[in-house]
């Protein structure tokens, strides 16, 4: 369930993200708009993420989590940044479009079984070698779970640390309690490690 809980969570934060207005300062510090377009492309034209370890900080509101994953190509494939092949099975409706002054937007409606329907809009700005950054705006209705519902703004930032060390295997995600869940592990008890 733990695992299911995080596959999801993942899904759905890469797949949402609302422009806010950012001070110039903010702005400055952004990458160049370009950046995007330079990453390795994928399935469906977008970017690829760089094989190695990425560390992911996801704001939500007062709910902060910390984690690193770990990808290769393969695994990339299946759990991109922009939904991977979880989204393109659950996710009738998806619309990934590069912005003219570089980075993506996007939208989904995504059918998440007990977790309702989701519904995303976002964008996606940085550097998918380097670093990047996701806003989102991610409305559930139809959860099982009352509390699963409603608005919320959801931010991601990823920085790429380098090589996966021996032992962190492709795919998997450690959160900062030092257990790791395999993200592409099927089947019931999921692959919490």
């Amino acid at each position: 369930m733990v695992r299911l809980a995080l596959t999801m969570t993942a899904a759905v934060l890469v797949l949402g993200a609302c422009g806010r207005k950012e001070d110039k300062a903010a702005e400055a510090a952004k990458p160049a708009p370009a950046a995007l377009a330079k990453a390795s492309v994928g399935v469906g034209g977008v970017p690829q993420r760089k094989a190695g370890v990425w560390k992911q900080t996801v704001t939500m509101g007062e709910f902060v989590q910390k984690s690193r994953i770990c990808l290769d190509q393969a695994s990339e494939a299946k759990l991109s940044a922009f939904g991977g092949q979880a989204a393109r099975d659950r996710c009738p409706q998806m619309n990934i479009t590069p912005k003219a002054g570089g980075g993506w937007s996007f939208t989904s409606v995504c059918d998440v079984g007990a977790g309702g329907t989701t519904t995303t809009k976002g964008e996606i700005t940085g550097d998918f070698n380097s670093k990047y950054r996701m806003e989102a705006q991610v409305s559930t209705e139809g959860a099982g779970a009352p509390q699963m519902n409603g608005a919320r703004t959801m931010v991601m930032e990823a920085v790429w640390e380098g090589v996966c060390p021996a032992g962190f295997a492709p795919g998997e995600m450690e959160l900062t309690t030092g257990q790791r869940i395999n993200l592409l592990a099927t089947g019931p008890g999921g692959g919490a490690k």
